[in-house]
């Protein structure tokens, strides 16, 4: 071959050799290695927030409810623990505790069951208008708690009250709403279950939504009838959501303040009734900070007993969940042995 022909072959053949590869750039080199700090930096406006108005104010709180505190005269000696300890002695603290905790009995436990049967009922898709009826729902979170009341008080009044109207014609005499410990948490509590059964209801209804059609398909073929599908399905499978919906009705419970103020027939007093018979914890922490005797400190002790009292509530709740599932992996484990057992007597 001569030098012509071999120059010749030579440029064809790098010709056809593609041009080389410019490397990518490695994904460890990409914006998030370079600005290792920019995912803080988002999320950093919650925590300055949180810290100022959260973190301090608990702090601050605290420092306060180790002093003699008072709106007027400002801060005087330090008293260390004793706003706490006079609380166990407070015949009006103790009683508000009572009926704070009466009433969240007489609240929670109704509202999650009928938000349990309403989201039932509204998971039927052969249910006609049910998102007009889920809308529906949290038509009474949104309205006023003033309106609320205001329609409650008509409700529970024992002269032209509706309720007592009713209880009159099946032959019984009227109940004076007010007066009564008893009775009073009942229309309060009535009061709370009207204004958030639909926002528990949502809560339910989305989380039975997410469970699989097989599920009940399945049992339907195996012959498990509406009811049966709801406890042997439904219940356990939505126990995340219970979970969830409990602990927020427990802290929210504890902290009722405007049904019981709006409740009495001078709305506005913090007195809970002649005789204290719906003082709520809150009301009455109210009452010692911003009414006579002004006293900071003391109610700033409450406010940290409420704290405290939230957090065990919630560490009870989340304990008992707990147990249940300790008590099913036990089952689980129990009914594997014994079907390993089955099919080593079956060899």
């Amino acid at each position: 071959m001569s030098a012509t022909s071999e120059a010749l072959v030579g440029s064809a053949v790098d010709e056809e050799q593609p041009p080389p590869r410019r490397k990518r750039r490695s994904s460890l080199h990409g914006p998030a290695h370079e600005e290792p700090w920019a995912p803080y930096l988002f999320i950093s406006p919650f925590f300055i927030l949180f810290s100022i108005f959260g973190v301090f104010t608990l702090l601050y709180t605290f420092w306060v409810s180790l002093h003699d505190w008072s709106l007027l005269g400002g801060m005087n000696a330090f008293v260390g623990l004793d706003n706490y300890t006079r609380l166990f002695d407070d015949p009006r603290f103790i009683k508000a505790t009572v009926n704070t905790f009466s009433m969240l009995l007489l609240s929670t436990v109704p509202q999650m069951a009928m938000a349990l049967v309403l989201a039932e009922i509204l998971n039927d898709r052969l249910l006609r208008g049910s998102h007009l009826f889920r809308s529906g729902l949290l038509v009474p979170n949104i309205t006023s708690v003033v309106a609320i009341a205001i329609v409650f008080q008509s409700l529970f009044a024992r002269q032209n009250g509706l309720i007592n109207a009713v209880i009159q014609l099946l032959g019984f005499e009227p109940l004076n709403w007010h007066a009564g410990r008893l009775s009073s948490h009942i229309a309060i509590a009535s009061m709370v279950n009207w204004q958030f059964t639909g926002f528990n209801t949502l809560i339910f209804l989305a989380a039975l939504q997410a469970i699989p059609l097989s599920y009940y398909e399945a049992a339907q073929i195996d012959g498990a009838n509406r009811i049966q599908r709801f406890f042997r399905i439904s219940l356990p499978l939505l126990r995340p959501a219970i979970l969830f919906a409990v602990v927020l009705s427990v802290i929210g419970q504890l902290q009722l303040f405007a049904q019981p103020m709006l409740f009495g027939a001078g709305a506005g007093s913090t007195s809970g009734g002649n005789d204290n018979q719906y003082l709520t914890v809150l009301l009455y922490l109210y009452g010692q900070a911003f009414q006579q005797p002004f006293r900071f400190g003391y109610s700033a002790a409450i406010a940290w007993t409420l704290v405290i009292m939230s957090a065990v509530a919630a560490a009870l709740v989340f304990g008992v969940n707990a147990l249940l599932d300790r008590r099913e992996d036990r089952a689980e484990r129990q009914y594997r042995r014994a079907r390993a057992r089955r099919q080593e007597v079956d060899r």
